[in-house]
């Protein structure tokens, strides 16, 4: 069924309404991780610990070199939102992603919180502790703190690739730790 199955023996990834979570080659997922239904993960991803995804009630598309950390939970509305992350993706510790859509190479940080039908343009970053509201269109190479989350400052392409490139990787490199 996947390659690389050692490196996510334990995670508990279980069929719901007939639909089995995919997982792309060289994944790491935590031996608490939980990826229920109808969700497809690329290759080159982590999914830490205590990290719930729910793909039972609508579907979730994680691209390439995503990294999903402690605590995260992601879930969608039944036949109302779905959620999609491009690649190159950080989402920090206890963060919620609720029928979200991610562009690729944006970091989401910690205990921040995306509702649904939110969208986040690429090389972007929320700060810690955001709150994205619904349907709000977050503007690519920029980043948005607060509660309600505004646009606080634009950043430079070049410097949010990197920066948001090297979190990337640096996940990577750590779930190698783990096989």
């Amino acid at each position: 069924m996947h390659k690389a199955r050692e490196l996510y023996d334990m995670a508990l990834i279980k069929t719901v309404r007939g639909l089995t979570p995919k997982i792309g080659t060289n994944c790491y997922l935590a031996e608490n991780a939980t990826i229920i239904g109808d969700v497809e993960i690329g290759d080159d991803c982590s999914i830490w610990f205590n990290t719930v995804i729910r793909g039972d009630v609508n579907w979730v598309r994680i691209g390439n070199k995503v990294n999903i950390q402690d605590g995260a939970v992601l879930h969608t509305l039944y036949k109302k939102s779905t959620i999609v992350i491009g690649d190159s993706v950080s989402i920090g510790h206890n963060a919620v992603i609720h029928g979200a859509k991610i562009h690729n190479r944006v970091l989401v940080g910690i205990g921040a919180i995306i509702l649904d039908h939110a969208e986040i343009g690429e090389n972007s970053i929320i700060a810690a502790g955001a709150l994205i509201r619904d349907s709000t269109i977050v503007e690519p190479n920029s980043i948005y703190a607060g509660v309600p989350a505004r646009k606080i400052k634009e950043i430079d392409p070049e410097q949010s690739r990197e920066m948001i490139d090297k979190i990337a990787n640096n996940y990577l490199f750590y779930a190698g730790w783990y096989s």
